[in-house]
């Protein structure tokens, strides 16, 4: 089999097996979408040219707020946890270099470039109840710290006055959460500290803002504990005060409060509040916006990020999942209320696990004009991605979603260069995913089928996005071209089956089918569909307990017809790894059904692993049979398994084959994501406890996905989940997303050209 990116549907007989792709028609059981319905409108403004491994690279254990110099070569991020700040080259922006790091004698919260002079706020508490901090100055020429001043408490936030003449300093101050169950107020008091940037560093002026207005109108104003500041061209400050809800306005020349006002609450409808493993829209809450970052727009409007960190006395949480632009003087220009959230629920990007608290957790916001572009930069820390808005006359429209990798908390726009830069907070060791700087370039030029989110849903019927993470399987609709099934692994509590429009770029999720009258849970990792139009899924099973291995025969309304188990000899070894594909040939009645099993099980005999197996399933005799199938020998990317069967035009079947891609001694390595060809219909099956053993078959390398993966992708995917084959012969991959549980919640939908 090869791949023919010029050639066209030519009519094939399956040979060996009970049925012609050409010769049968549509059933009567339809499976029908309308790809009218609304969706976001995406264009690809940017394009990820390039992932940096901070950990990697220079050694860094994260990698949290990010600027750049003003020529826009290089990046300066802080290091928290290894109380460094680190230097990348990005003269070359599709190839950053590590410069290393440098060590500023405490934890570097935040950090802003003056020329060849960096200012670094540096956390150097010794508890919350003694705080202390210090400003650094470092020449990031020499690498050398040039000066210091001492803090009035714990910095948080820093930022430098267009001018360059001035920098404001947030001291948080913040408060211990596990004592009087996080309760205002906790002293002492934070600050706004303003520097005099004139002169030789060690000679800099620090002195307070006077926010005594805005202690008078805080609801505890005794203790602000300031967040973020952002100063405008009329060197006038932004200030949050998160765990307050306000926001003020400092003149920073004279040090006065000009404006202060509540940050207010936003009216939320058809939101999910349930940590119940389902993604929900329909609930209407208010909540208090409690705004973390912020960013000026011109001079007389910014935006907030609503995060929320507060738990009021009552139990009640703030933040509103979205943003809001303000004028200064406190009257709202825009509110983007559940649109933010309903954004990521579309794109495959809601975490369900922070339903119950603040959604998809806007924490940061940036702005930049990149020409005729006026962009604000919207970043979600709980689902991974960040918006890209237009914003005209005040009014943000949705241009882009950007996926960053874990906890995006750094946002800083490049304009001159046309980049954009993301750093991640988060790693997470046991899968692989470092924390990572991802820089984005913009192409003025749209390619099409580069526009992320690849595959997106559009609204249900009601005027909501339909909720999907976690792809699994794909199978190609018989009669439709432009039509493929997939399902849902068991990240949500119910199994559905998704109707995609690949017609349309990105591919469109049309409709969502809710698999019901299941004797178990559902894991669904397969999907195929029979020549009566019923759906087959293979359920994986858990061992153990748990779940069962099933295979499952589902109408057009999602209702389980009948349940076939694996052989009782062969459950009895199951392992967590098990059916992870299904296929289906033969006419209505008188199926075979083939699964495939991820991984070998125990007490097979084969201790080496490198054996798996292929299920058959005669659906009139009811017996199953296997065939060994040679799996890929280890390597740095530890385990092989497989994770898809699919039926191909000529009667062979395809198998994705790939690795874990993490060693536990060499770290992130991706090695195998394949495609290989099989031949079953002349396979020897056998029974599993045949005294003879089971024959293995052979294989045959059809695609290797993993340069396109890649290359595609901002940190390659452990999971190659789906291979479908349309209609019309083209070829579609999908990625699992883990549903953003310890992943960057990326998924990556390839369309891969055409079988000859």
């Amino acid at each position: 089999m090869k791949l023919d990116l010029r050639g066209s549907f030519s009519p094939t007989v399956i040979t060996g097996l009970a049925v012609t792709l050409t010769a049968i028609s549509a059933p009567t059981i339809t499976h029908g979408k309308d790809s009218s319905q609304h969706a976001h409108k995406y264009s690809e403004l940017f394009r990820h040219v390039a992932t940096f491994d901070v950990m990697a690279e220079n050694g860094s254990a994260v990698a949290e707020i990010v600027d750049a110099t003003r020529d826009g070569k290089q990046l300066i991020y802080t290091d928290s946890p290894n109380q460094e700040i680190g230097f990348v080259d990005i003269r070359k922006a599709n190839d950053p270099k590590g410069q290393g790091v440098l060590a500023v004698g405490g934890e570097p919260t935040s950090l802003a470039i003056l020329d060849s002079l960096v200012l670094v706020a540096v956390n150097t508490s010794s508890s919350f109840t003694s705080p202390s901090g210090k400003l650094v100055v470092v020449d990031r020429n020499t690498r050398q710290i040039v000066a210091e001043h001492v803090l009035p408490g714990q910095p948080d936030s820093i930022a430098l006055a267009p001018d360059q003449k001035r920098a404001a300093i947030v001291i948080e101050n913040e408060r211990d959460e596990d004592f009087n169950d996080g309760l205002l107020p906790q002293y002492p008091s934070g600050a706004l500290m303003i520097v005099d940037l004139n002169g030789n560093p060690g000679e800099w002026i620090i002195k307070a803002a006077d926010l005594s207005q805005v202690a008078m109108h805080a609801f505890e104003g005794s203790d602000l504990e300031p967040e973020f500041v952002d100063i405008n061209e009329k060197n006038e400050a932004v200030v949050t005060f998160q765990e307050n809800n306000h926001i003020a306005i400092v003149d920073l020349r004279t040090g006065k409060t000009l404006a202060d006002f509540s940050a207010g609450s936003a009216l939320l409808r058809n939101v999910d509040t349930e940590e119940d493993d389902l993604i929900n829209l329909n609930s209407e809450i208010t909540k208090r916006r409690e705004p973390d970052g912020a960013a000026w727009l011109d001079k007389d409007n910014f935006a907030i990020a609503n995060e929320g960190d507060y738990e009021d006395a009552s139990g009640e949480e703030g933040g509103s999942r979205g943003f809001t632009v303000f004028n200064k003087n406190g009257k709202i220009a825009y509110e983007s209320a559940e649109s933010f959230e309903h954004l990521l629920v579309s794109a495959g990007h809601y975490n369900e696990g922070r339903s119950e608290n603040k959604g998809v957790e806007p924490e940061s916001v940036e702005f930049g004009k990149f020409g005729k572009h006026e962009l604000l930069f919207v970043g979600s820390e709980r689902s991974n991605a960040v918006g890209v808005y237009s914003v005209k006359k005040g009014k943000p429209q949705l241009v882009q979603v950007l996926p960053t990798g874990i906890g995006p908390e750094g946002l800083k726009a490049i304009p001159q260069r046309g980049l954009f830069v993301a750093s991640t907070e988060t790693d997470v060791a046991d899968v692989g995913i470092p924390t990572m700087i991802n820089i984005y370039k913009m192409r003025e030029n749209s390619n099409p089928s580069r526009i992320y989110p690849m595959i997106a849903s559009t609204d249900d019927a009601s005027g909501l996005p339909i909720p999907w993470v976690a792809l699994s399987g794909l199978v190609g609709d018989p009669w439709d071209a432009n039509t493929l099934y997939a399902v849902s692994d068991t990240f949500l509590a119910d199994g559905f089956i998704y109707t995609v429009d690949v017609s349309n770029t990105p591919a469109l999720i049309v409709d969502r089918l809710q698999v019901t009258g299941a004797s178990q849970r559902l894991d669904l990792e397969g999907i195929a569909v029979g020549p009566d139009g019923y759906f087959w899924l293979g359920s994986e099973g858990a061992a153990p307990g748990g779940i069962e291995n099933l295979v499952l025969k589902v109408d057009a309304n999602g209702t389980v017809q009948s349940e076939i188990p694996l052989p009782a000899e062969l459950v009895n070894n199951r392992r967590s790894n098990g059916i992870e594909g299904i296929a289906v040939t033969g006419s209505a009645g008188s199926e075979v059904i083939y699964v495939a099993i991820q991984r070998a099980w125990p007490g097979e005999g084969d201790t080496d692993k490198v054996n798996t197996k292929i299920g058959r399933y005669d659906v009139a005799a009811g017996e199953w049979s296997f065939v060994h199938y040679p799996l890929q020998a280890q390597g740095n990317g530890d385990w092989i398994g497989l994770s898809e069967i699919t039926l191909l035009p000529d009667g062979n079947f395809a198998v994705i084959e790939r690795d874990k891609g993490w060693g536990p001694s060499t770290g992130p390595v991706a090695e195998l994501k394949s495609v290989f060809e099989i031949d079953l219909a002349n396979a020897e099956f056998r029974a599993y406890n045949d005294p003879a053993g089971l024959v293995t078959i052979e294989k045959a390398l059809l695609l290797d996905v993993l340069p396109k993966l890649a290359k595609n992708s901002i940190w390659t995917a452990e999971k190659l989940e789906g291979f479908a084959v349309a209609r019309d012969r083209k070829i579609y991959v999908v990625t699992d997303n883990d549903g953003i549980d310890d992943a960057t919640g990326e998924t990556v939908f390839l369309r891969l050209g055409r079988l000859r």
